[in-house]
C-alpha cells in the first residue's frame, strides 16, 4: 500500500485514517500525475471475506487506499481505540470523482452491473456529467476478462469503475490495473444507484448511520449479509484484547 495517509488496521486490513474530502483530493492528484491507483471501498462483509480467504486478504493489502465504507468499520476502529473521522463510501466517492471528471474533462470507463442498468447509464451519465469523456460502458456479464482489459488498455481512461461485486471486482482490478496510468476502483452496486434502479437511503438514515438498516428493510435478502456483523465485532474485540496485552 502506497497510501499517503496514516492507517488503522482492522483484522489485517489497513484503512486510511482521513476525511472523504482529503481522500478525494489525493486521488485526483494521482490521476493528474498519471499514477496507477487501486482503491478498495471495504465494509465488514468484505473484511470478513478477506479474513476467511488469505489470497483475497493479500490482494486487498496491495491496494493504494482502502476506505471505510460502512459504519461497522468505524465501530471496529473505535473498539481498537483508534477512531476514524468518517465513512468514505464508494458511492459518494464515485459521485465526487464523476463531477470532478466532468469539470476537468477527464475520461472514464464503466464496467459491471446488468445490461439494463448500463442501458440507463448511457442516457443518464452524459446528462448529469456533460464534460466527462465516457470511453467505455459495458455490463458485467462478460465471459472473457482479458478482452475487456484489452479494451480498457486501448482507451487508456483516467478512471476505471468496476461494479462487479466483491471479490470479483478486486481480483479483476489487481490483475489488470497496471495496463493504464489511472484510477481503478471497485464500486459494488453503485451503478444501480446511479441508474436509479436501486434507491439510496434518504439523508436522515445516512446521517444517523442507519443506511444498512434502511436497505435491509427494502431488500430482506440482505439479512444474510448483515449476519456477519456480530462475528466481525467479536473478532475485532479479540484483536483489541491482543493489542492491549
Amino acid at each position: 500500500m502506497s497510501s499517503t495517509f496514516p492507517t488503522v488496521t482492522v483484522l489485517d486490513i489497513p484503512f486510511i485514517n482521513t476525511t472523504a474530502a482529503q481522500f478525494t483530493a489525493a486521488v485526483q492528484r494521482r490521476i493528474v500525475q498519471q499514477q496507477s491507483t487501486f482503491v478498495v471501498t471495504a465494509n465488514p462483509e468484505i473484511v470478513m471475506y478477506a479474513h476467511d480467504h488469505p489470497d483475497y486478504r493479500k490482494l486487498l493489502q496491495t491496494a493504494d487506499y482502502v476506505t471505510p465504507d460502512g459504519i461497522g468499520i468505524l465501530n471496529g476502529a473505535q473498539i481498537l481505540g483508534d477512531p476514524l473521522p468518517e465513512r468514505i463510501t464508494g458511492f459518494d466517492t464515485l459521485q465526487a470523482l464523476l463531477q470532478w471528471g466532468s469539470d476537468q474533462h477527464r475520461s472514464a470507463y464503466f464496467v459491471g452491473a446488468k445490461p439494463a442498468v448500463i442501458a440507463r447509464l448511457k442516457t443518464i451519465l452524459p446528462q448529469r456529467y456533460p464534460g466527462l469523456n465516457i470511453v467505455g460502458l459495458r455490463d458485467g456479464y462478460f465471459a472473457d476478462a482479458q478482452t475487456v482489459a484489452n479494451d480498457i488498455a486501448t482507451q487508456a481512461p483516467d478512471m476505471v469503475f468496476a461494479a462487479l461485486g466483491f471479490p470479483k471486482q478486486e481480483r479483476f482490478i489487481a490483475t489488470y490495473r497496471h495496463t493504464t496510468h489511472g484510477l481503478w476502483m471497485g464500486v459494488g452496486g453503485s451503478f444501480d444507484v446511479l441508474a436509479g434502479t436501486v434507491a439510496r437511503a434518504p439523508e436522515f438514515w445516512q446521517k444517523h448511520h442507519l443506511e444498512w438498516f434502511y436497505r435491509t428493510v427494502k431488500e430482506p435478502k440482505r439479512l444474510k449479509r448483515i449476519a456477519v456483523i456480530p462475528h466481525y465485532l467479536r473478532l475485532v474485540k479479540q484483536q483489541a484484547k491482543r493489542q492491549k496485552s
